[in-house]
């Protein structure tokens, strides 16, 4: 079990944080089409798992759009913007942000995903979602940057994340 914080308040964490080196582990989540998605589907890419609580939070807002803007200069890469927002909301909020760049994932279904990852919120007002996090994925699934952000109102270490794609 890991902490965080939520507003300086201690916030356990269940599951294991995927570390650099290790391969990630399988995962299915629900696609803006509500079709199941795993990361077959990206097979040969590379991936940034932007991991979120919700989109209708303003650090959550904020990494996708950041994450969005960087994915077009990127080259063999997919950014997934996993929340436990419904699909029907997640692809509304990229729409009307013209993001278009990034594929909204959702554990609507396939919430071993938090725990698989070591970030199911397990205690605390925003218990069964997830904490905020960035793990990057080379082609091979194998993970070359992680970041557990501390703090859940935090934004994430972008510039660490996108280094570890050069």
């Amino acid at each position: 079990m890991s902490k965080v914080t939520l507003g300086g308040n201690p916030i356990e964490v269940a599951g294991k944080f995927p570390q650099p080196g290790d391969t990630a582990p399988p995962l299915s989540l629900v696609g803006a089409d509500l079709a199941d998605v795993t990361l077959d589907k990206y097979a040969g890419k590379r991936k940034v798992l932007n991991i979120v609580p919700s989109l209708d939070t303003p650090t959550c807002a904020t990494s996708t759009r950041k994450f969005n803007a960087e994915a077009g200069k990127l080259d063999n890469t997919v950014v997934l913007v996993i929340s436990g927002d419904l699909p029907f909301a997640a692809k509304r909020f990229c729409v009307a942000e013209g993001l278009d760049n990034v594929v909204t994932l959702s554990t609507l279904r396939g919430r071993e995903f938090l725990s698989d990852y070591g970030v199911e919120i397990a205690s605390g007002p925003l218990q069964g979602l997830a904490a905020r996090a960035v793990v990057v994925l080379d082609e091979n699934n194998r993970v070359l940057h992680s970041q557990l952000v501390g703090e859940i109102k935090d934004e994430p270490d972008y510039a660490a994340a996108l280094a570890a794609l050069k």
